[in-house]
């Protein structure tokens, strides 16, 4: 792709690359984050969205260790994978989440947090933990039929008082309770 500088890529920038998935390629210095949903996933891949469903971890892990890119993909537990193949699955979230908005507030929270911690992998797996901590709280207030985007914005400032307190209590990061290990 020949940029500089890190980039997070989403809907129809990720779309742009369907019958090009060689394009978005990162390089060691420079982070590209994708966050496709299953069918964005399936386009690059030129695949059917059953078959992305059918096996997440695999489908992101590869095209992550291919591309030399992490891989958001989104849903129902969230992926997270790492250009050398590590891969993770969030625990957070729920399926009132798959509404207008949501992918491009986790985009915004992916950026926003790079932008602080300047470690693309760090930023994509508290982001998405975050997000889905937010909708948590969301649903447990709206209702899953009920939430909207905002919502979950409205809750970020909750989702992340909580994870910092969670942290101090524990005298460390809490990425291995929510998170489990790498796999």
């Amino acid at each position: 792709m020949g940029l500089g500088v890190p980039i997070v890529l989403d809907a129809d920038a990720v779309n742009a690359f369907a019958g090009e998935p060689d394009r978005p390629m990162g390089r060691d210095e420079v982070g590209v984050m994708i966050t496709p949903h299953p069918g964005e996933l399936a386009r690059l891949l030129n695949t059917s969205i059953e078959d992305v469903q059918h096996d997440r971890l695999t489908h992101a892990r590869e095209f992550a260790a291919a591309h030399r890119v992490h891989v958001v993909l989104k849903g129902h537990r969230t992926v997270v994978a790492a250009p050398d193949g590590r891969t993770l699955v969030n625990l957070t979230g729920n399926s009132g989440m798959a509404t207008g908005g949501t992918g491009e507030l986790l985009t915004g929270m992916i950026a926003a947090w790079f932008a602080q911690l300047l470690d693309v992998e760090a930023a994509c797996k508290l982001a998405v933990y975050l997000h889905g901590t937010a909708g948590d709280l969301a649903e447990a207030d709206e209702g899953e039929v009920a939430l909207v985007a905002g919502d979950l914005a409205a809750r970020l400032g909750d989702a992340v008082r909580g994870y910092s307190a969670r942290r101090i209590a524990s005298g460390g990061l809490v990425g291995a309770v929510a998170w489990g290990e790498w796999i």
